[in-house]
């Protein structure tokens, strides 16, 4: 008797499909006029979700901001955000340091480039590269840091830091929301330093200014820090947006509705759990 009942159960509860956008956390920004972070990476599609089963949301936390000047003040790599193991988005990479090599980290996102160097690489599918820095004398012009869509600006030290790559418009919530901007980069002079991406991208600083993190919850990545200001701004948090047509078949996140579907917002880790 159990057994049919428990037979009859998984047949009465089909799996559905559901659409779903994972946006890894963005990177912190290369400390003392350096690179932008990174975007986390971005993923959006569909998967089918069995109704009966929890699925574990990991929500990936932004890199730490950095500071002082040496060459590991480069910025850290935001973490993954992953809608348990069926999709799993990349965080960006840190902006590099003013400190020769100056390499940034790749990542979801490529961080920008510190001293001279070329931006690091994106994840395919994912996000975009970094882009480069800008040295002449003693000024310095951090690249910025890869966006969902666009690639970080280089830096120019007659103008000023790159700036961050713009992010990716979704409308799953139900409206449009850009997500994971690139970080600004810093530079060392009075020029001004370079704007964060659309998308929760942080600005970079300028002399005697820090850089301003990432968005919370957007991917974003944060700027390299100014001159004599040496502490770059960190990086936003991921978000998981999970919609699915018609009623509530799951609980976990905050639970919305739009256009007939049903929307799980989830800015914090936590399960999708059947109702």
């Amino acid at each position: 008797m159990f057994a049919a009942h428990a037979i009859f159960q998984a047949f009465s509860k089909p799996p559905i499909t559901a659409t779903y956008l994972v946006v890894a956390a963005g990177a912190s920004g290369g400390a003392y006029y350096g690179g932008g972070g990174g975007a986390g990476g971005l993923l959006s599609g569909t998967t089918m979700l069995n109704t009966t089963l929890t699925y574990t949301i990991t929500i990936g936390a932004g890199g730490a901001a950095t500071t002082g000047y040496s060459g590991s003040a480069k910025g850290n790599n935001g973490t993954n955000s992953s809608l348990d193991s069926l999709v799993t988005a990349t965080g960006g990479g840190g902006g590099g340091t003013s400190v020769s090599p100056g390499t940034p980290n790749v990542g979801g996102s490529g961080g920008g480039g510190g001293y001279s160097s070329t931006g690091a690489a994106g994840t395919s599918g994912q996000g975009n590269a970094g882009g480069t820095a800008n040295r002449s004398g003693a000024y310095e012009a951090g690249g910025g840091g890869g966006g969902a869509s666009a690639v970080g600006n280089n830096g120019n030290t007659n103008v000023g830091g790159g700036n961050g790559g713009a992010g990716s418009a979704s409308s799953i919530s139900g409206s449009s929301v850009t997500y994971a901007g690139g970080g600004g980069g810093g530079t060392s002079n009075t020029t001004s330093a370079g704007s964060g991406g659309a998308g929760g991208g942080g600005a970079g600083g300028a002399l005697n200014t820090t850089g301003t993190a990432g968005s919370a919850n957007t991917g974003g990545g944060g700027g390299g820090g100014g001159g004599n200001a040496p502490t770059s701004g960190a990086g936003g948090s991921g978000v998981i947006i999970i919609s699915y047509v018609g009623s509530q078949r799951f609980t976990g996140g905050t639970v919305t509705s739009s256009g007939g579907n049903t929307i799980h917002t989830f800015s914090s880790s936590g399960s999708l759990v059947p109702s």
